[in-house]
């Protein structure tokens, strides 16, 4: 299967890299503008998506929200003209249950060593709260346990949990995960951070392995972020309604700052550096940090709908295959307190429209072989908690997914010359998407900063766990007539000055031809995978390889 997929792949740089010539009958083929930019106009009804999805009439697009009615009614009724069906119903709605958790009280974090007793503040040395849906949660005397980096990955031969027995202990943990530690490319993905380095994943495995409470320990760089990102923000938190109310969840989650893991090393004799270099030993084993934990918090919560928007085109000869393209039409609404409107022009009202401009140019032509499932997922901003949901409630079989594409945050500052893959070689999915940026007079490039893990922060990633190869990219900083400086001034005042800010707002005088570039490589690398019988594949070693090859079984 594998060479099958190289071997098309190449197939696809040969036929996809010849220029377009007048005579070309292909509508889809690279096209050349007046100033020689090529592919810089895709849609003619991108720019009034665009527009309208971030206007202030639709209030920031929160979830639960009036903005959240406009914009299932504006992309029902376009999916509608454009005659994509529904799974569902007339509104293509797939609601979400939601809980959102407020903490009413959080207790300092309370430590007992050798009968003397200390504590850590709440905010400016540690941060806890439960994700457990219940009025309260309460550990007592609970023992802590050093577990290195929390990493069971079978496929690295890594089990820091290997012979230990957590039940009714607290498990404290290094974030990120050795490769980034070692900067050794042999050991996980070097520098750039697996799914294992994830803050989210180190919780999920402490409750698969029985812990009572799991605690990360921040430090800046392996993070990626400072504290204040952790301590600085609303501490209300959303979840997925479930049967159990979370509770396979651990009771007690939080950070630690690297001061007061100082402290709870010293406890067992250590300092932070040495505890750093054993949890890399090959020998390693968990250390009993000779310090038990006691916190409490109560919360109180409220429930609430959120839906996905989800349409497709059938295909015509594998209709139970098909590609999936994904984009979170959520942002952050507007401020309680100023009344200001998170419009969130940039993040996603581009992926919103982009999304809505693909499916209008599938559906004016031919019906693809196999079928193309538009999926706008909700409360992204929330903790991806709708692709999450559309992943564990799937419209289709998963296993029949070929692959996923997805739209996030598409910069607005012109045509540029890099296309950047998040998650750079992790899949085959760059491979199809190759001849069409080389077509475009482009380049691929990988992301700048790997070792942040932005590829586990978009939807994509939801797809990613179910074993889906997925392709998550977007132009970057290489501007085509400005050059490289200009590109990363743009973008890092984008970052800066309108990133998750009222300021993030549409600008008529954008230049969007970039963005047609990119929604041109997406809609051509969803096309050739609908009409091939390809299966795209993750790269030999990767963390979600066993899961797709499970996939596979299940489909055979």
């Amino acid at each position: 299967m594998r060479h099958f997929t190289l071997f098309a792949s190449a197939l696809l740089l040969a036929t996809a890299c010849s220029p377009a010539t007048e005579t070309d009958t292909n509508p889809y083929a690279p096209q050349t503008d007046a100033d020689g930019l090529v592919d810089a106009h895709f849609s003619d009804t991108y720019y009034r998506h665009l527009e309208t999805i971030s206007s202030d009439e639709f209030e920031g697009r929160a979830p639960g929200t009036r903005g959240e009615e406009l914009t299932i009614d504006y992309v029902s009724t376009i999916f509608r003209e454009l005659g994509v069906q529904s799974f569902t119903n007339e509104d293509y709605t797939q609601p979400v249950p939601l809980v959102r958790i407020a903490p009413s009280r959080v207790t300092s974090m309370q430590l007992s060593h050798n009968g003397e007793a200390s504590e850590l503040e709440y905010r400016s040395e540690m941060m806890g709260w439960t994700n457990r849906v219940v009025d309260a949660i309460s550990v007592q005397d609970s023992e802590m346990v050093f577990v290195g980096y929390g990493i069971v990955a079978p496929e690295f031969g890594w089990n820091d949990y290997e012979g230990l027995d957590v039940e009714g202990k607290t498990v404290v943990m290094f974030v990120n995960d050795p490769g980034y530690a070692t900067q050794d490319a042999a050991l996980f993905n070097g520098n750039a951070m697996t799914y294992y380095g994830r803050w989210t994943y180190k919780f999920e495995e402490a409750a698969r392995q029985g812990a009572t409470g799991a605690i990360i320990i921040h430090e800046d760089g392996p993070a990626g972020y400072g504290w204040g990102v952790i301590a600085g923000g609303s501490p209300v938190r959303f979840t997925m309604k479930t049967e159990n109310n979370n509770m396979h969840r651990v009771e007690l989650e939080g950070w630690v700052t690297a001061n007061s893991a100082e402290k709870l090393f010293a406890n067992a004799g250590i300092s932070l550096a040495e505890a750093h270099e054993r949890a890399l030993a090959e020998d390693f084993s968990p250390i009993a940090l000779n310090t038990s934990v006691s916190m409490e918090v109560e919360n109180e919560f409220s429930f609430l709908d959120t839906h996905n928007i989800v349409g497709y085109i059938e295909g015509s000869k594998y209709p139970e295959e098909h590609i999936i393209y994904m984009a979170h039409w959520d942002h952050l609404g507007v401020d309680p307190i100023s009344g200001e409107i998170y419009n969130g022009a940039q993040d996603n009202a581009t992926g919103t429209a982009g999304l809505l401009s693909i499916a209008e140019k599938f559906a004016a032509g031919e019906p693809p072989e196999r079928t193309i499932v538009f999926a706008l997922v909700g409360a992204e901003e929330r903790g991806l908690l709708g692709s999450a949901w559309y992943v564990e409630n799937p419209l289709m079989p998963l296993e029949k997914a070929v692959a996923g594409i997805n739209i996030d945050m598409l910069y607005a500052h012109g045509p540029v010359r890099d296309f950047v893959v998040v998650g750079w070689n992790n899949s085959d999915m760059q491979n199809f998407a190759e001849p069409h940026v080389i077509a475009q007079n482009r380049y691929l490039s990988p992301e700048n900063n790997p070792e942040a893990g932005i590829f586990y922060r978009s939807d994509h990633f939801s797809m990613a766990k179910k074993g889906v190869p997925v392709l998550y990219a977007k132009g970057g900083v290489d501007h085509f007539f400005e050059g490289r400086e200009y590109g990363e001034r743009e973008a890092a005042d984008f970052l800066a000055n309108r990133y998750h800010k009222v300021a993030d707002k549409f600008n008529p005088e954008w230049d969007l031809r970039g963005i047609h570039q990119d929604l041109w490589v997406f809609f051509r690398v969803g096309n050739d995978l609908a009409n091939s019988r390809v299966w795209p594949q993750w790269a030999q070693g990767n963390e979600f390889e066993a899961l797709r090859l499970e996939s596979e079984e299940q489909r055979n």
